[in-house]
């Protein structure tokens, strides 16, 4: 077996971190994983699932428009796009989305919300924001530790 060796022009390995930026981390991902549980957990109250929100969180707030194609969604949802057409098919049967034919390209099939969907997202990005706070709080300390720990030699 062939062990790898880091290319030439790696430069010098970067120093490890200090305790109080491991901390720091530590905090951040315990609160971003809090925040992913009260997501989940909210969702399941509101009778969706934590996927099934995203993508109404993502076709509603997709920049410039108020739909998003299956592509764009597979990209903001980080999943493959055949993924995301069972995902948009399932959406569809519990009436919160509806698929629509892209007028200008044939290929594309444009997502767009119903008002049932409108409604269980309207909820849940109210519940989320009261959430906020406490998550931009862990990354502005995790960010000002991994800053100090840059600025020391």
């Amino acid at each position: 077996m062939r062990r790898k060796h880091p290319p030439a022009d790696a430069g010098p390995a970067p120093a490890p971190p200090t305790k109080q930026a491991l901390e720091a981390l530590s905090e951040f991902r315990y609160r971003l994983r809090c925040f992913l549980r009260f997501s989940e957990d909210a969702a399941r109250r509101e009778g969706i699932t934590v996927l099934q929100y995203q993508l109404l969180l993502h076709v509603c707030g997709f920049p410039g428009r108020a739909w998003a194609t299956i592509g764009e969604l597979a990209q903001r949802l980080q999943a493959q796009p055949h993924g995301v057409v069972a995902l948009v098919s399932r959406c569809e049967e519990l009436g919160l989305v509806q698929r629509k034919p892209h007028p200008q390209d044939r290929r594309q099939v444009q997502v767009h919300l119903l008002p049932k969907g409108r409604r269980h997202l309207a909820r849940l990005a109210a519940m989320h924001r009261e959430q906020l706070p406490t998550l931009y709080h862990a990354v502005q300390a995790a960010q000002a530790e991994a800053g100090d720990a840059a600025a020391s030699p």
